[in-house]
């Protein structure tokens, strides 16, 4: 296959299929224009190229959609700017950072301790770091407010040995890398966690992909906040270091139309090309940087190419033929990452050697001089030239690919290798050559005395470089990463707000949807408080009747609303706004969190409190989404997650991977989120009024959590509160909500959300049908209920001397005799998780197994959920201990007709909210 077939999406194979009939005149126009260049630089001859396209299509001449451009530096030499730093000195405490970042890795692999740790990624990319700290990334004390930096987590421990430099982490602290209990207080975790380190990282960046979709949902944030007139942010960006490996995850490249739409040009992706996955090349045969061009141009975004250090302008100025970058642009991957595995005369045979005229411009050069000459990642001039166009370009966001060696200066072992991701351990040799490129005043009796111990390094305060690097950072505004980690107050809302869901429906039906948005709208009519509420949606508002929103809150567009809405004659017409205070991410669950995320940790990262309130339909949350509330959960992020349309037999007729059964057992193992199943509005007022002030009160408990809300789309009505209602028992778990009228063999009925009336008609029957006493108990959180029967058990297992308490459920249901059924529209899981804390014999009905569509009375007989299988499992209960007649399970069977899936009633028709 040839160069025309292979390469012909690149400037210099554009004519590759076509035939020069006249080279003479084609020579005339080369050279015409290559004078333009030497005579009044590249800018103009930009400007001429330019016009020329444009005339070419007002022509109807055919104009290349070009996507990739070659294989060089997208920054000309002549359009570089001064580097503005003291370079020496830079590169000098870079050269500690380096050896202080291995050494911690190192010393954590002692034979009792062996934690891991990564020693290649930071090598490779310390330069693209110190860049931006010397000169770009400002800190929260700068007068614009402050950078947000979404650091790569593989390179934590040069983040650590900055600090170290700067004075804000110890060596005990060092040596505490990866040991957060064994060394808890002087710990540090592995990769960026802010709940494992509170007042150093900011944001979580290990799961890869959720790095770069976040700092695009962030960047918006920031645009939001300033458009809404909250916060100025104008003069705040967003950076975001990811890995070209990285970029093949789905969350890494699904939002970039967003930033490209928005005109994010707060947001800078600076994406470390070092050719490698974590096990091998990302492309071996193929161009990742080419790729990720062309795939980010075409999304909108503006493209810096950084792929050469200084020592390559000379030979790219030479290069008169093409030849050199015509190798540079078919050399493959692959071979890339071998050349910097090999030696000077290897790149000299194989990569020079290629053609007579690639050979010719290095024959001049020894093989030392050839191996000499970096990538354009290590070279500070290049990298700073790339950041500053990233921030001086307007209207777009801006990809900066600069091309590095994974491993870089670590060695021959190191470098470029498909293992380096997994190496930890630097053998005496290796660190030894290390310490001699990196020009480190430590002995090789110091090195030789333990390999796991080698000391670190730091200049003194008195040192030049030292006095630099803080010089440089209080003129930007202080240290980064960090965090103060604390919420400002705010009011909050007051009683009146929560007056009307108190009040229920009377005689009209609702959904616990409907009854949550109605009591959102009231408080985001709350003076002082309701415009720091944030609704984020998917493209479903309709559906969860918050088309009411639109007239009023409007939704969030920073174009405005440029064209004639089609309904604008209705009442509840669409309309979009910068000042809108709803994020409508489209069909995007993925960013609906990353969204949330922003929204969420706000009242750290601008120190304004904004509460979002994340809505979708059920199924897609926990379990299409659960990787990004962890790290929302790991981001200290606060706000409501509501799961619309929820159940496994209450969305009728969507089907089975709409029909949500499990999501509040997923939901469950994340420590930070609190989930609750209320059955009616006042239950959803107490416990959202309960929310805030744990979220955003001063109360003296951790407020670094996130209320979990499943509500129905199914029409009930709402009973007003009850007087005396147990609100300790709705927020805790577990209340009384119906006590028998009758006397007669006793029995406690369990049931949470849309199951609660079921389990009601169920009392009822039992009464008057079987004369049998049953209390109805409303399960607000089965979870909360779980983790405090837990919680019990430990404090005992902790301190066997310690007194020990009742777990919440079994103090309720105190008194309360006879068997127990536990029922609700989700999979017995969920349930069996608080059987252990209660004395009662107990017994679960749930929805296991496929959802399906169909009708919810026939979908609840299936289950065997409804009303007539919550009596026939408490008669078999109480027959088995003699309280009912032996055949009163089989009489009650027979009269409900239970196998019969047509013989359900229990449910109603309709109800999109």
């Amino acid at each position: 296959m040839g160069p025309s077939e292979t390469n012909d999406h690149v400037l210099s194979a554009l004519t590759n299929s076509f035939t020069d009939i006249d080279p003479e005149e084609t020579g005339e126009w080369i050279e015409s224009f290559d004078e333009l260049v030497e005579t009044h630089g590249t800018e103009r001859a930009q400007f001429i190229v330019r016009s020329l396209m444009q005339r070419a299509g007002q022509k109807s001449i055919t104009v290349p959609m070009v996507t990739t451009t070659d294989y060089v530096n997208t920054i000309p030499v002549d359009q570089e700017p001064e580097y503005p730093g003291d370079e020496q000195v830079e590169r000098r405490y870079r050269a500690i950072l380096r050896w202080n970042a291995a050494v911690m890795v190192q010393r954590a692999q002692k034979a009792t301790i062996s934690v891991g740790g990564h020693i290649s990624s930071y090598a490779g990319m310390a330069t693209l770091y110190e860049v931006g700290y010397n000169h770009f990334f400002r800190g929260r004390s700068h007068p614009g407010g402050g950078d947000q930096l979404f650091f790569q987590g593989h390179s934590s421990p040069g983040n650590y040995a900055r600090a170290f430099l700067e004075g804000r982490l110890s060596e005990e602290q060092l040596d505490g890398f990866r040991q957060e209990k064994t060394k808890e207080g002087t710990h540090l975790p592995s990769y960026p966690h802010p709940r494992n380190l509170p007042d150093f990282w900011q944001f979580p960046t290990v799961s890869m992909g959720l790095g770069p979709l976040n700092a695009i949902h962030q960047a918006s944030f920031n645009k939001y906040l300033h458009n809404r007139g909250i916060k100025d942010t104008s003069d705040q960006n967003v950076w975001a270091f990811l890995g070209d490996g990285e970029m093949d995850e789905p969350e890494s490249r699904g939002a970039l139309q967003l930033a490209a739409n928005e005109k994010l040009d707060n947001l800078t992706f600076v994406v470390n090309c070092n050719l490698q996955r974590l096990d091998g090349p990302v492309r071996g045969n193929g161009k990742i940087v080419q790729e990720l061009e062309a795939f980010f141009r075409g999304a909108g975004w503006n493209v810096i190419k950084v792929l050469w250090g200084r020592e390559w302008d000379s030979l790219l100025e030479k290069d008169t033929s093409g030849e050199l970058v015509r190798v540079m642009n078919e050399t493959l991957d692959g071979d890339f990452q071998t050349y910097k595995a090999e030696s000077g005369g290897f790149i000299r045979e194989h990569f020079f050697g290629q053609t007579p005229e690639t050979k010719e411009l290095v024959a001049d050069m020894t093989d030392e001089e050839i191996w000499a000459m970096k990538r354009g990642a290590h070279d500070y001039q290049k990298v700073y030239a790339a950041y500053k166009a990233a921030v001086d370009h307007k209207g777009q966001p801006t990809v900066i690919l600069a091309q590095s060696v994974k491993g870089y200066g670590l060695g021959a072992s190191f470098e470029a290798r498909n293992a380096t991701h997994q190496m930890k351990k630097l053998s005496m040799d290796d660190l030894k050559r290390f310490r001699d490129h990196l020009r480190i005043p430590i002995s090789d009796e110091q090195l030789e005395n333990d390999l796991y111990n080698p000391p670190y390094y730091h200049p003194g305060k008195d040192s030049e470089e030292y006095k630099y690097l803080m010089e440089r950072r209080a003129e930007l505004g202080g240290f980064i990463p960090g965090r103060k980690n604390i919420q400002p107050e705010i009011p909050l809302p007051s009683e009146k707000a929560y007056k009307g869901a108190l009040k229920g429906t009377g005689k009209q039906m609702a959904a616990t949807t409907m009854a949550f948005v109605r009591l959102l709208k009231d408080l985001m009519r709350e003076k002082d408080f309701g415009h720091r509420i944030v609704p984020i949606i998917p493209d479903e508002a309709r559906t969860f009747g918050m088309d009411s929103y639109f007239p009023t809150a409007k939704i969030y567009n920073p174009n405005g609303q440029n064209y004639l809405a089609v309904d604008r004659e209705l009442m509840l017409a669409y309309k979009e706004s910068p000042q809108g205070k709803i994020i409508h991410v489209g069909i995007n669950e993925a960013g609906g969190v990353a969204a949330m995320t922003a929204v969420g940790s706000s009242y750290d990262t601008h120190g304004e409190p904004m509460i979002p309130v994340y809505i979708f339909y059920s199924m897609f949350g926990f379990q299409r989404t659960g990787d990004s509330f962890w790290a929302a959960a790991d981001q200290l992020v606060r706000g409501f997650i509501i799961g619309g349309t929820a159940g496994r037999t209450t969305l009728t007729g969507e089907g089975l991977q709409h029909m949500d059964g499990h999501s509040p057992i997923l939901a469950g193992t994340n420590p930070a989120v609190i989930h609750y199943d209320p059955a009616y509005g006042y239950e959803i007022a107490h416990i959202v009024k309960r929310g805030i002030e744990h979220m955003y009160g001063t109360g003296d408990e951790d407020h670094n959590v996130m209320y979990y809300l499943t509500v129905y789309n199914e029409p009930i009505q709402h009973p007003v509160q009850p007087e005396n209602l147990d609100v300790d028992g709705v927020i805790g778990g577990i209340y009384r909500l119906s006590e028998a009228k009758n006397d007669g063999p006793r029995a406690q009925l369990l049931a949470s959300g849309v199951a609660v009336p079921w389990a009601l008609e169920a009392q009822q029957m039992l009464a008057e049908e079987w004369g049998v006493s049953a209390d109805v108990w409303s399960v607000t959180s089965w979870t909360n209920l779980r983790r405090d029967g837990l919680d019990a058990e430990r404090v005992l297992l902790k301190d066997p001397a310690a007194t020990p308490r009742k777990p919440f459920i079994e103090a309720q249901l105190e008194g309360a005799t006879g068997p127990i059924v536990a029922v609700s529209d989700y999979q017995t899981d969920l349930m069996d998780g608080v059987r252990q804390f209660v004395p009662n014999e107990f017994a679960t009905l749930g929805a296991d197994g496929f959802g399906f569509s169909d009708t919810r009375a026939g979908a609840r007989r299936f289950y065997k959920i409804d009303s007539a299988s919550i009596v026939v499992r408490t008669l078999q209960m109480l027959a088995k201990r003699g309280e009912v007649a032996a055949d009163a399970p089989a009489q009650a069977f027979a009269k409900y007709d239970l196998n019969n899936i047509n013989a359900g009633t229990s449910g109603n028709a309709g109800g999109d909210a």
